[in-house]
């Protein structure tokens, strides 16, 4: 019994550490949804794992409706997770989160595959996904990774990295900005946005060069250049 009390106690004290707007525990246990949301899907889940057919379902969507989170019983997560607000969030069935992670509204742990095993996200320690960011598949978030706000990530993320955008790419390691060394982030997956800001560069980049040499080619009197484009 000491391991869900713990669990219990971590999950409590999760949004009086992270929240400011937080007044205590009795704050947190009276007006809090993620809070109300992870106390429901831990006993859901433990009925789930009993092998007891249709209740925890039962009971997830009437947790669903009273806090407007939804959680698949079988989900695992750790102690001491922070979802904040709330409203909107999503976690499926094959997700598992880890210790100490703060999840914001409207944040979706979805599957991409219809098969059925591992088809959801896997959240490291302290991982922080912004609201209403996507994480789709089997994919794997380090320790302490970040995820922001509205972006959409389908590539595992190593630990200690901040990823943005849509699809996201990598733009901070270790608490340092990435620089990029090519023409597309330091991901594999095509960003057609950044695409189009290079080639737009690009272009600037040339008329800028040809600005200059007709410019030069008339101050010396040159008759050859011409402004033909």
């Amino acid at each position: 019994m000491d391991e869900p009390f713990e669990t219990f106690l971590a999950d409590l004290r999760a949004p009086q550490e992270r929240d400011p707007a937080a007044r205590g525990w009795l704050d947190v246990v009276l007006s809090y949804p993620g809070f109300h949301a992870l106390v429901a899907h831990r006993i859901n889940h433990a009925l789930y794992g009993a092998g007891i057919p249709l209740l925890p379902r039962f009971l997830a969507n009437v947790a669903r409706f009273l806090t407007g989170i939804e959680i698949h019983p079988a989900a695992r997560i750790g102690k001491g997770v922070f979802i904040d607000h709330g409203s909107g969030v999503v976690i499926g069935e094959t997700s598992e989160i880890g210790d100490g992670c703060t999840i914001y509204q409207g944040v979706t742990l979805g599957g991409t595959s219809l098969s059925h095993g591992k088809r959801h996200p896997t959240l490291g320690r302290n991982v922080t996904v912004g609201v209403n960011a996507s994480v789709l598949g089997a994919i794997v978030l380090g320790d302490n990774a970040k995820v922001g706000g509205g972006s959409v990530v389908v590539k595992d993320v190593p630990a200690n990295a901040t990823v943005v955008g849509v699809p996201a790419r990598i733009v901070a390691q270790d608490g340092k900005p990435v620089r990029v060394v090519s023409d597309r982030p330091q991901v594999e997956m095509p960003d057609p946005t950044t695409d189009a800001i290079v080639r737009v560069q690009r272009q600037l980049e040339q008329l800028e060069k040809r600005l200059n040499e007709l410019e030069q080619g008339e101050a010396t009197g040159d008759e050859s250049w011409s402004w033909v484009i």
